[in-house]
Parts: C-alpha cells; structure tokens; sequence
C-alpha cells in the first residue's frame, strides 16, 4: 500500500499542483484553536485593501485637481498671452482675425484690461476688470456658460458689468444693484490726478467653479472699458489733411478737427487658444514667423504657471511615495502572518516532507498562502478604492454636512468642488505594486518553512 501511495504523491507534488493549492487553502481556513492566526490574516487582507484604496483615491484626487484647475485657468486664460509691442495695439481686430488663419489656432480673442477697486454697500475690495465684446465673451464656453444671474443677450449695448457670485457676496450686491469702481488714474487737475469713480449695475452674475475667478474679476463691454481706462485716442483720418493756417488766418473749428480725426479704441492684449496646449513650443515659432501678425511679445500658460504646477507634480510625487508605505507596511504584517503560520504548522510540514513533499512544494504552498493575502486585499482595496474616487465630491459633502466642518475648503484649495479623475496607468501601477510587494513578502518565510528539518520537528511533538 506504501509503495502504490509514494508515487502517486510524487506525482501531485508537482509545481503548483492541485495538491499545493488544496493545502494552501486550508492553511487560509483556520479551524477553531488557530483563530488567532486567522484574525492576523484577515487584518492583513483589511491592511493592503486600505492601502490600495487609499492611494487610488488621493491619486485620482489629485489628478482631478491638476485637470480640473487646468481647465478652469485655460478656459478663460489663453495658451498665450500676447501682448502688443512697437505701437499701440488699435488694429486689435485685424490681428485676431490673422491670428485664427495660423494652423493649430483654435480661436483668438482680445480684451482691455485694469485693476480697479469695485465698492458696494459698505463693502470694497480689490478687482480685476475686463472689457471684452459679446462676441468674444461667446468664444469662452467657461464663462458664457457660467452664468447664474441674468444673461449675456445684448450685452455690447447694456453698459453694465458681470461679477463672479463670491464677488457680488463680499460686495453686498444683487442683481440690478450699482457697483462702484475707482480707478486711482483719473483726470489730471492743476491739484493733481483725481481718483475716477463711476457706478455700473449688475448685469450678470456667473459661478465659474474658481474662487479666484468668482471673488476677483469683473467683466465689462469692450467700448464702456476702453473709455473708463482711457484707451481711446483722436487719430487722423486716412487721406484726411488739415490745413496750416497762417497768422492772419482765422484759427481751425472745432468742427473742422472733428470732421478730420477719428476716435480709435485700443486693446490690452489678446488671448490665444490653441488645438493641443502642451504644444507651446511649436505654436510659438509658428506664432511668431507669422508674416502678417504684428510684433507681439507671447507668453504661454506653462510660462504664468510653471511654479504652481512644479508645485502640484512634486506633491503628487512625495504623495505617491508616502501614500505606498502603507502597502509596505501591509506587506510587513504578511511577512508576519506567515512567520506564525509557519511556526504554528511546523508539525504539519514535518508530515508532509515525510510523505514525499519536497522542499519547493512547501515553498510554494505558503507562497501562494500569502500571496493569496495579498490578491484578495489588492482586489478589495482596487474596487473600493475606485468606488470611492468615483463618488468622492458626494463624499465629501455628506461627511462635511455630518460632522458641520468645511473639508477641502474653496479658499483653500481654489476649486468649490471635490474633482476626482481616475488614470487606469496608475491603478494599474498601484495593483501591480500591491500585487508584487505581497509576492515578495511571502519569500522569507515560505523559505524558512521549507528548511524545516521533519525529524526535529516530529521530535518534540
């Protein structure tokens, strides 16, 4: 019977036969007097599902931030700024019209712009306004789109202002109430310059999502802008030529220079968008090799960023790094989990050599033992973790609205919402990490079981 029964162990013993994962199995299933072991299993599994999760979903947190504030800044920032050189910037819309004819521009527009201090019922702060046309405020979905308040129909004519709604809450304004703006550039007196104060009412109010956006800008038609910061000038005519009187002569009319001069508005700068916005390189040769566009200095959105997002890359970084002791940690207590079991099964080993078990099929008995641990936690960790990321905005408001304390506060953080975007190469990178760390963890200890000599540990049992 002994010699019927060798063989056919020899030949269930082989690798990761059926025989090996039977044994690792039951090793998973404690019976009563080897709960302890269990229960350090099963922490085990709950530690590296933890650890998973929690780095899917601070890196999906953390990608959703960067996109979501990329999107914002460059759905009303260009790619490139550009602003005028060499003469004054009054062929504004020739430009923009050139502009769009170069390959790779999605659309260009242009703006005035000024800083200002806007007053409202008893309250004043610091903002930036900027005069655009109702056509190019139609360019910018972000904004045109964003409005909560009242709306952009006949906008050129309405000679009022649009106010982010955090802005319209730290005035104290509404719909229809007057906004004072001063503008310390005024009138020149023979006391000096007199601040410029004019009142404008609220048109519109938007929401754009960016506390920046919504507590500091100010939106006003183009011609209305261009007057309060002066960027009208009288020029000459085309053809038109006034004549030299001479000193007996009777001196020019002020109908007669009005009939020969022109009032021409000026812009600030002009804002480009274009197809692909990591190509800035490219577009700025072509941008400034550009025949028919006028001399312009460019600066592009990585240039006005590049300390905020070298800023956001490094802590995603250190995120990534500090975030994966956790599975570290959880493949530490694999190593330990394994360590008892081993002891705890000494007896068993001993009786499996001594039935024609080799040392490798112990080996890989409580190597798929504990990387088993590690599958199932890493599974577990994967599926919660993009649950999580999925539905992390509703998650955080219910727990803020539970425990009554701003998590991720707007002011802080920029954005007035939670923003959440899952990359599959980093889940895939976060498993494959999980999955490899458990692997190694078991090693040690599948080594140490399958140097158990069967006659020492028979000896004392």
């Amino acid at each position: 019977m002994t010699d019927t029964a060798a063989p056919a162990l020899n030949k269930g013993t082989r690798a990761f036969s059926r025989f090996e994962w039977i044994v690792a199995g039951r090793y998973l299933r404690a019976r009563r007097k080897e709960a302890f072991i269990s229960v350090i299993a099963s922490l085990t599994m709950v530690g590296v599902a933890i650890g998973v999760a929690t780095l899917i979903v601070v890196m999906s947190v953390m990608n959703g931030f960067r996109a979501e504030l990329l999107t914002k800044i460059l759905g009303l920032n260009g790619h490139f700024t550009a602003f005028p050189i060499e003469r004054q910037f009054t062929d504004y819309k020739e430009t923009i019209a050139s502009l769009q004819e170069i390959d790779g521009v999605k659309f260009a527009v242009y703006f005035v712009e000024g800083q200002v201090l806007a007053s409202g019922k008893g309250s004043s702060t610091g903002v930036t306004v900027r005069g655009m046309d109702e056509e190019n405020i139609k360019k910018l979905d972000l904004l045109y789109k964003a409005n909560i308040e009242g709306g952009w129909d006949q906008w050129d004519t309405s000679r009022g202002v649009a106010i982010g709604y955090r802005l319209a809450q730290t005035l104290g304004v509404s719909l229809g109430d007057q906004v004072q703006i001063i503008n310390p550039d005024g009138a020149m007196t023979p006391f000096g310059t007199t601040p410029q104060i004019k009142s404008y009412p609220v048109n519109v109010i938007f929401d754009l999502g960016m506390v920046e956006f919504d507590s500091f800008f100010m939106y006003m038609p183009l011609e209305p802008a261009q007057d309060y910061f002066k960027m009208f000038q009288d020029v000459l005519k085309p053809g038109a030529e006034l004549p030299n009187p001479g000193p007996l002569d009777p001196p020019l009319t002020d109908e007669q220079i009005a009939a020969a001069y022109e009032r021409v508005g000026q812009a600030t700068a002009a804002e480009i968008f274009i197809d692909d916005p990591d190509a800035t390189s490219l577009m700025r040769e072509r941008l400034q090799a550009d025949p028919t566009t006028r001399p312009m200095v460019l600066t592009d959105w990585q240039q006005r960023n590049e300390t905020f997002f070298s800023a956001l890359q490094v802590e995603r970084v250190v995120m990534f790094t500090i975030l994966s002791m956790i599975i570290l940690v959880a493949a530490f207590n694999i190593i330990s989990s394994l360590i008892m079991l081993v002891k705890d099964k000494s007896s068993d080993i001993a009786v499996l050599r001594t039935m024609g078990a080799t040392r490798g099929a112990i080996m890989r008995i409580f190597s798929i033992t504990g990387t088993t641990i590690g599958v199932i936690g890493t599974l577990a960790g994967t599926g919660l973790g993009l649950i999580v990321a999925a539905n992390a905005e509703p998650l955080r408001a219910f727990v803020s609205n539970t425990l009554g304390v701003a998590i991720f506060p707007p002011e802080v953080f920029f954005l007035s919402s939670l923003p959440s975007k899952t990359d599959p190469v980093e889940v895939t990178v976060v498993v494959c990490l999980a999955l490899g760390l458990s692997f190694l963890a078991t090693l040690y200890p599948a080594w140490r079981a399958a140097q158990y000599d069967p006659v020492e540990a028979l000896r004392y049992e």
